[in-house]
């Protein structure tokens, strides 16, 4: 039995009463909370393994980044200052297209780097580009070596779409039930990798290929993972296409459920809020994304007021452009004061809310992760208060979203093991990384004709 004693930090629960320990301890034994508490830790804890002195640090769960592409770590800053539709076309489809087994792995690995710096314990990847066959084993297999707490959220499309990622039903269902199977299930399997349905847009997939694996994903337990009225012509297409707006598409064929993620959320009209609160379905926000491409304004203050689960998420570095946790807590406050013209809003422990537990609900661990308590699973980051940015800290929900920042993140845990520590990554060389994913990203760019002006 491995365990870990964190003491002296400031302990930030992020439980239904939103506790906040000036200074106390989080016990760990293997991968579970084993005991958190205010104050001095019991003697007995002494005794652990390993001992770590959080003072004048904030102690927090790790945060779930709920939608991400991760291959996009190649393409951030490829092209700047277009709406979605043209940006796939002139930065995502050509790059894409190309990608390899091993360049998928590469970028993966460089993503999830940044997320742990970034202070993500738990990444959903929406994981679309399957040119080659084992993409998807390659960003798997970054997320195992990387210790992460991993969904693969596998991506498929089967009409109306760029042809190189459309699918056969088949091919969609047998390929997402290979790749359980061996991450989630088989000899592969480390408990942290899941995989689910993720059908990329409403008016990209048929009704039959949807209501098939929906109803393959009610026999596994696991959830639905879709992009849904991101921007008013995508809403538009499917109103020109079906009749109905993407909410309410979903409810008309029976996919609309509890487990499902919609991704974005933007344009929603009354009666699709009242779909997803009566299915009680889980919104995923991306407001730096959705800021990014100008695709709107996601109505998430009156969604958390009708009791709708909002996680939060930092999209693709391709539209963000990154992936940092850190950073998206304090543009989700401020894009909602700003939108509704009310200070009061969102405050520090909504933000927190939504990136831990409403996190924790998009990933399907609601009782696991999210929060520090004990029987949880012992997914922690702890962030340095010990600066110029922050000090005095007299609040500590408020200074982790309005003061710090990735720079801050000191140190991350994930089912007990630690994977950064005094700022430094201890699973690979970082920098023998960055020097390959540099490489290697001018050999796909080479390949793709892609021309960096």
């Amino acid at each position: 039995m491995s365990s870990i004693l964190i003491k002296n930090g400031s302990i930030v629960t992020v439980n239904d009463s939103d506790q906040v320990y000036k200074i106390g301890y989080v016990y760990i034994e293997d991968d579970l909370i084993m005991a958190v508490g205010e104050g001095d830790a019991p003697a007995q804890y002494n005794d652990a393994n390993k001992i770590i002195d959080a003072s004048l640090m904030a102690v927090m769960p790790g945060m779930i980044n709920a939608h991400t592409h991760l291959f996009q770590t190649f393409i951030r800053g490829l092209a700047d200052d277009k709406p979605l539709l043209d940006w796939l076309k002139a930065a995502i489809w050509p790059v894409a297209q190309a990608l390899t087994e091993e360049e998928a792995y590469v970028a993966a690995m460089v993503g999830m780097v940044e997320n742990i710096r970034g202070g993500a314990t738990s990444i959903i990847d929406h994981q679309y580009i399957h040119t080659e066959p084992g993409n998807d084993d390659g960003v798997c297999r970054a997320a195992d070596e990387a210790g992460v707490r991993f969904m693969l959220a596998r991506g498929w499309t089967d009409q109306d779409y760029f042809p190189a990622f459309m699918e056969e039903q088949e091919q969609i269902i047998s390929e997402t039930t290979r790749l359980r199977d061996k991450w989630q299930l088989g000899d592969n399997a480390n408990g942290r990798i899941q995989v689910e349905f993720a059908p990329l847009i409403p008016w990209g997939c048929t009704k039959e290929t949807m209501c098939n694996t929906h109803e393959i994903s009610q026999t596994w337990g696991s959830g639905t993972h879709i992009h849904v009225a991101e921007t008013k012509t995508e809403v538009d297409i499917n109103l020109e296409k079906r009749g109905s707006r993407h909410i309410e598409w979903l409810a008309e064929i029976g996919v609309l459920n509890s487990k499902m993620q919609l991704v974005h959320s933007v344009w929603l009209e009354d009666n699709e809020l009242d779909l997803i609160e009566k299915h009680d379905a889980i919104v995923v926000h991306c407001p730096v994304s959705n800021m990014y491409l100008a695709s709107g304004v996601a109505r998430v203050p009156e969604m958390r007021e009708r009791g709708i689960r909002v996680a939060l998420a930092t999209d693709g570095p391709g539209s963000n452009n990154n992936q940092d946790m850190m950073e998206l807590l304090k543009t989700t406050a401020l894009l909602h004061k700003v939108d509704t013209l009310n200070a009061t809003i969102l405050l520090p422990e909504d933000v927190l809310q939504m990136a831990c537990r409403g996190g924790a609900e998009a990933f399907g661990m609601p009782d696991q992760i999210g929060s520090l308590e004990v029987g949880k699973k012992a997914d922690i980051i702890l962030v340095d208060m010990d600066t110029p940015m922050a000090m005095p800290v007299h609040r500590v929900p408020s200074a982790l979203v309005y003061n710090l920042s990735n720079r801050d993140v000191d140190t991350v845990i994930v089912d007990g093991k630690i994977l950064m520590q005094d700022k430094e990554i201890l699973f690979l060389d970082e920098k023998a990384l960055l020097k390959r994913a540099r490489k290697t990203c001018a050999t796909l760019f080479e390949r793709a004709g892609v021309v960096v002006e």
